[in-house]
Order: C-alpha cells, then sequence, then structure tokens
C-alpha cells in the first residue's frame, strides 16, 4: 500500500507474528537491524549508551541506555499474546474415524469465531537440553467444524458450544496414535522428534490481512489485540532520538490470561530492569517518582449493532483518535493528573483523542496499566486504539506507528493513533485511501483470536 507503509508494515509484523515468541523474534530482527543489541539476564549490565533488548520467552523490554543513569523513564507497555486454542500435552485424539486435536481455551476467546476456518499450526518446541525452536505450519491444516442445521434447528436462537467437546479441530482421517502430533510439527521445524521432551503450540487463523469496505479506508486482520500496540511502541522506540529520558518499550505475554507468571506483568521481569536503569534500588525511588507508564491496549469503539451496550456519554468513534481509557474502580490505571499528562501530549502533536468508560452494567476489563502502577508506584495511563471487536479483533483506522508518548519527559510525542474493530474476523484497522487506488492483496497472515476488554 504505496499510500500508507505504515499500514503495510503492520500486516508484515501481524504475518511474521502467530504466536508471542514469533512477536518477540520479529521485534529482535528490527531491533538488531536498528542497531540495538542483546541485554542476556544473566550476563553482566552493559553501561555503554546505545539500544539494548532483553527477552524472555514471549516477553520483550527494549531500551535506549543513556550514557549516565538516574534520567527519567518513558515506558510503552503492551503485550504480545491474543486468546488462542492451544494444544494440550497429548495432543491425539480423535472419534467416529476423524483424526483430532486435542486443546484447551487460552484466553477470553469467542468460540464461536473459531468455527469453520482454515487453522494453521505454531509455537515452540522445547528439547530435552534446554534450547527450543520456533514452528509455524502456515498452510491449511485443521478445522473446527460446526454441526449442520439440519442437525441443529435452533441453532440461531443461541448457539451453545462446550469447548471440551466442541471446538476439538479436525486433521484427517483414521484412528489416532500417540506421538503422530508432535512428530509431524517436529519434522516441520526440523527437529528430530526424539528430542523434543514438550511443545507451546496454538492455533492460528489462516485468513489473510486485507483491505476491506467500499472506499478500502478499513484494513481487516488478525490480532490487533494487541499487536497493534506493539507495532507502534516498537517503530517509536527505534526512531526516538529523546536524549533526556529513558524509552522503554515492554511487551508483555500471559496478559490475556491475567499475567500473573514469570513473563507477565505481575512478574518481577520489568521492576528488575527499570531498577537496574534507574541505577540501583538506593536511587530508584527518585527515578521512578519522576517516570511515567503509558498503558497501551485496545479500546472498544462503538459497535454500530450494539449500541445499548456502550456508555452513551463516551462513545469512541472511528477515526477520533486513540482513547483515554477511564475507570473507577481502578481496572484501568489512569487517574487525573495522568489525563492531563495525556491530554496535554495530544495538543502538543496535534492528534485528536477520545475518552472510553465503560457503560454501569457492562463491566470492563483490564490491562497490564494497573498492574505496573501497583508494583511500581509508576503514574500509569491507560489508552488505546478504539476497535468495535467481534469475534476475532478488531477494525483500526489509520494505526499511527512512527510516534509514541512513551518517549518524552512529559508524555508529549504523539500516542497511537485511533483503531477502531468490528466484524467476525479478529481485527481490523482503518485506514486513509484514495478511492482510486486500486486495492492491493497483503501478505497471508496467521492466526486468529478475540477477547472483549
Amino acid at each position: 500500500m504505496p499510500d500508507l507503509p505504515a499500514v503495510t508494515d503492520l500486516a508484515a509484523f501481524l504475518t511474521a507474528s502467530p504466536t508471542p515468541y514469533h512477536a518477540v523474534a520479529e521485534a529482535v530482527r528490527r531491533l538488531r537491524a536498528a542497531g540495538f543489541t542483546e541485554q542476556g539476564e544473566t550476563e553482566p549490565w552493559q553501561r555503554a549508551a546505545g539500544g539494548r533488548f532483553l527477552v524472555r520467552d514471549g516477553t520483550l523490554v527494549a531500551w535506549w541506555q543513556r550514557d549516565r543513569a538516574g534520567a527519567p523513564l518513558r515506558i510503552f507497555a503492551a503485550h504480545t499474546d491474543s486468546p488462542t486454542l492451544k494444544l494440550k500435552p497429548h495432543p491425539d485424539t480423535g472419534a467416529a474415524g476423524w483424526r483430532q486435536v486435542a486443546v484447551e481455551v487460552y484466553g477470553g476467546a469467542l468460540w464461536n469465531s473459531w468455527l469453520d476456518r482454515d487453522l494453521g499450526l505454531a509455537g515452540r518446541l522445547a528439547r530435552f537440553d534446554g534450547s527450543t525452536a520456533l514452528v509455524d505450519v502456515h498452510r491449511p491444516l485443521l478445522r473446527v467444524p460446526q454441526l449442520a442445521i439440519h442437525l441443529d434447528r435452533g441453532v440461531n436462537q443461541g448457539l451453545k458450544l462446550d469447548p471440551q467437546q466442541h471446538l476439538v479441530p479436525v486433521w484427517g482421517l483414521g484412528d489416532p496414535w500417540a506421538g503422530e502430533v508432535v512428530e509431524f510439527v517436529a519434522t516441520e521445524a526440523g527437529v528430530d522428534p526424539t528430542d523434543v521432551a514438550a511443545h507451546d503450540l496454538v492455533l492460528h487463523d489462516l485468513t489473510p490481512p486485507a483491505p476491506l469496505g467500499l472506499a478500502q479506508d478499513l484494513f481487516a486482520a488478525p490480532r490487533l489485540d494487541n499487536l497493534v500496540s506493539v507495532h507502534a511502541g516498537l517503530t517509536a522506540l527505534i526512531g526516538s532520538r529523546d536524549s533526556d529520558t529513558v524509552p522503554v518499550l515492554v511487551a508483555f505475554d500471559h496478559e490475556e490470561v491475567g499475567s500473573a507468571s514469570a513473563t507477565g506483568a505481575a512478574g518481577p521481569l520489568l521492576e528488575t530492569v527499570l531498577t537496574r536503569l534507574a541505577g540501583g534500588y538506593d536511587v530508584r525511588d527518585a527515578v521512578f517518582a519522576g517516570s511515567r507508564a503509558l498503558s497501551v491496549d485496545v479500546t472498544h469503539a462503538t459497535h454500530p449493532n450494539y449500541l445499548g451496550n456502550h456508555e452513551p456519554g463516551h462513545r469512541v468513534l472511528p477515526n477520533g483518535g486513540p482513547a483515554l481509557k477511564v475507570n473507577a474502580n481502578q481496572r484501568y490505571a489512569t487517574d487525573a493528573p495522568g489525563a492531563a499528562a495525556w491530554a496535554r501530549a495530544c495538543r502538543d502533536a496535534g492528534v485528536p483523542s477520545q475518552v472510553f468508560v465503560s457503560r454501569n452494567t457492562v463491566p470492563c476489563g483490564s490491562t497490564v496499566g494497573p498492574i505496573i502502577a501497583t508494583r511500581l508506584g509508576i503514574r500509569t495511563v491507560d489508552v488505546g486504539p478504539g476497535t468495535p471487536r467481534g469475534g476475532r479483533d478488531g477494525l483500526s483506522r489509520r494505526p499511527a506507528v512512527s510516534r509514541s508518548a512513551s518517549s518524552s519527559a512529559d508524555l508529549r510525542r504523539a500516542p497511537p493513533a485511533g483503531v477502531t474493530d468490528a466484524g467476525g474476523r479478529e481485527g481490523c484497522a482503518c485506514r486513509r485511501r484514495s478511492s482510486t487506488t486500486p486495492a492491493r492483496p497483503l501478505t497471508p497472515t496467521p492466526g486468529c483470536s478475540a477477547r472483549s476488554r
């Protein structure tokens, strides 16, 4: 898409990222190309100025190291995971002449959106020696078939799915045999099946990202929740040159399941890195007090078919700009001083902004924002591009990827622009496009998932 290179780049990032591990690998590739170097967790801390990154499984922390400690931190926080169907440790199963794959629901997936879709398989294999190998089987491999309407005449009055029984994909005919799935995946990855000790494998939708709409002003894609934010923060970090602060990007795994893990926001990883960046425990309190965090996760734009599910006085509209997320019960971390800093950032950058508040009868979800604020005591603001998300994730309009509020002294850089989501695919990113410009198909992208946040 020559008129909006950022959208083409976002599509490429989504395509390369069917799992959190792949998203981190793609981010690392881009960081290395920009001159960033890896900081190993078990290695001595690198003090020289320059770009650094640290990887733990599906979580990435990246930053610009300054030549002196004590500068305030500007943190851009997002997450790499999306709701999905994850393979069970012993996945080989079947019934009635069908070979199937046993799965477990990960996160708050909208189950019916996984039915009757071509699904690929991706993730990582762990060898007995402790090493891992990434794998992405990016071709139609599995499908979760829905029961024909002839056998369920009342389905249109309410579809009821039992995840144990009804979400088991088929992938062949005949009788299953133990070890078949792992042997197949190991062969695809070029790994000796006898070396595989364990696996983290998930299904992903093979529907490619593509332009959408009469004027081609929408863009549909999987996993916009929340890789659109990861992509924005990554691009902003690479382009940041603010020497007065330390810009930090953190992309957590396990946000969709509560963040309580060694790689989630509730774990110690971010605190450990930020303490080192601040100069140690003895001085970090002052640095943290002058620091700010931006928790960036997609927001519910107003769904045109379900207006009654939205707060009427705080409707998030397509192309209305990113939304400030507010909740009286601290499901979002935004407070009045933080909201003022956000308003100042948007004003200075010339970016319109909106405010999202949940309807009293429709409780909102949460993000990594309150966890960061609780663990670190750093003032945190929750924001997000708006997506009227349906079955998979969303629609987004003109997602900004070149600038971020994470890298300035007062949240003064531009925030990611608005995203709106609607319909049965995981994501749609709205973008401006000339009606005379012909549509061009994008590179196929894997994956699909959904979550109400």
